[in-house]
């Protein structure tokens, strides 16, 4: 079991390079894929076996990590293209593309749950789903979750200003 970067994109990997399912997932908004959260998920998740957890950051997580600047999140546009080059990244590299789910922690499931169904994601976790801004339970972010295809898991906590499990 490794946890390295590889390449120009940044990816970290953890889990067997032969498992059956490959799990590509993003991170908040706030901290980047090697966050105490992000390491666990990902760790648990390899260790459990049958699991080949690839984190990696969008462009601006990895400019604040160059930088030491805090940055806003990228635009959308820019955060799925590059969710869409991690996905051809990782297909390929030989991932079997009926075995690759995908999901995030809050922004990075968000941006995840637009593109499942247009890359055929074999399902599609999210970890802590931002159904609306903090406190603007008026302006929701769920239309699109509607009618997606794609089979889903959606955890959400308890506390989360992002939205409640109800």
């Amino acid at each position: 079991m490794s946890d390295k970067p590889e390449d120009e994109l940044g990816i970290l990997t953890v889990g067997p390079p032969d498992a059956d399912w490959t799990l590509i997932l993003a991170h908040g908004a706030g901290q980047g894929m090697e966050s105490s959260f992000m390491a666990y998920i990902a760790g648990t998740l390899a260790r459990a076996g049958g699991v080949r957890v690839v984190r990696f950051e969008f462009p601006y997580m990895a400019e604040m990590r160059r930088t030491g600047n805090r940055k806003p999140p990228n635009r959308e546009p820019v955060l799925l293209e590059h969710w869409n080059l991690v996905i051809d990244h990782e297909l390929s590299a030989g991932t079997d593309a009926r075995r690759l789910l995908i999901g995030g922690k809050s922004l990075g499931g968000r941006m995840a749950s637009l593109i499942a169904d247009e890359r055929g994601a074999a399902a599609l976790v999210c970890l802590g789903y931002p159904f609306h801004p903090p406190g603007k339970s008026d302006r929701l972010r769920t239309e699109h979750l509607r009618v997606l295809r794609t089979p889903t898991l959606i955890c959400q906590g308890t506390r989360d200003t992002f939205g409640k499990p109800e």
